[in-house]
C-alpha cells in the first residue's frame, strides 16, 4: 500500500490517498521516570500515557521520531502544540530532528481548572493524534522551509488553515476519522469552552460533516481494495 503526502486541494474536495493503517510496534518495555514514562524514543505524562500511546499506534512512521510530550499552564490560543526543538533544526539532519508537543496541564474552564486527563478518552486520543499529525507534515520539510513555514503561520490566516486542515488530514488518513470527530464534537458542543475558541475551532479546521465524509471516502477505498 503506497503512502503519499496528503495536499491541502485533496482534502477540501474529498479525495485524499491511503495512508498504511499499521499497528505501532509495542516492543520495548516503558521506563517510569519521576512523572514521565520513556517509551520508543517519547516521553510522555503519565496522566495521558494510554491516550498517547493509541494516538501513536496509528502512526507506524513515528517509531523511530524523539517527541516530548510536555506540560504547559498556558498555551496562547491553543490546547496543544507541536513544534520542532529550535536547535534541533540546525543540528540535527531531516530523519533525526526532535520534536516536542506542548501540552495544556488544565483547561481554564470557567468553573476552574479541568485536568486534561478528564477530557473523554477518544476526544484526547484525537487530540493527540491532531498533533501527531502536524510532526508527520514536519517531517518531510527541509529546515529552511520549517523556518518559512512557521513565519507565515504567524503571519498569514491561509498558512494556519492549510497547516491545521493537513494535520487533520493526516490523522483522518491514518485512520483516525472517529477520534478527529469526537474532539471536535466535544469542543463544539462544551458549554465550558469560550465562544471564541469554538469559533477558531470552526473556521480553522475540519467540520464534523468533512471528517465524516472524508472518513466515508476511506472507509469506501478500503472495502474495494478488499
Amino acid at each position: 500500500m503506497k503512502y503519499i503526502l496528503p495536499n491541502i486541494l485533496l482534502i477540501w474536495s474529498v479525495l485524499v490517498i491511503q495512508i498504511p493503517i499499521e499497528s505501532f510496534p509495542q516492543v520495548e518495555k516503558p521506563k517510569k521516570k519521576n512523572q514521565f514514562i520513556e517509551f520508543q524514543n517519547k516521553t510522555i505524562p503519565v496522566e495521558i500515557y494510554d491516550a498517547t500511546v493509541e494516538a501513536l499506534s496509528y502512526f507506524p512512521e513515528l517509531e523511530d521520531v524523539e517527541i516530548d510530550f510536555v506540560y504547559r499552564e498556558r498555551i496562547s490560543g491553543a490546547v496543544m502544540q507541536a513544534q520542532p526543538y529550535i536547535m534541533s533544526l540546525f543540528v540535527n539532519a531531516k530523519d533525526k530532528r526532535k520534536y516536542k508537543i506542548k501540552v495544556s496541564r488544565n483547561l481554564d474552564f470557567a468553573e476552574g481548572p479541568y485536568p486534561i486527563e478528564d477530557v473523554p478518552y477518544q476526544a484526547l486520543v484525537g487530540w493527540i493524534g491532531h498533533e501527531l499529525g502536524h510532526v508527520m507534515d514536519y517531517l518531510n520539510r527541509s529546515s529552511v522551509n520549517m523556518m518559512h513555514f512557521g513565519a507565515k503561520y504567524f503571519l498569514f490566516n491561509k498558512q494556519v488553515i492549510e497547516a491545521e486542515l493537513t494535520a487533520d488530514g493526516y490523522a483522518i488518513g491514518c485512520g483516525m476519522g472517529h477520534q478527529i470527530l469526537a474532539n471536535k464534537n466535544y469542543i463544539l458542543n462544551n458549554e465550558n469552552f469560550e465562544d471564541s475558541y469554538k469559533d477558531k475551532i470552526k473556521n480553522l479546521y475540519m467540520s464534523p460533516q468533512q471528517i465524516l465524509t472524508l472518513q466515508e471516502v476511506l472507509d469506501k477505498r478500503d472495502a474495494q481494495a478488499n
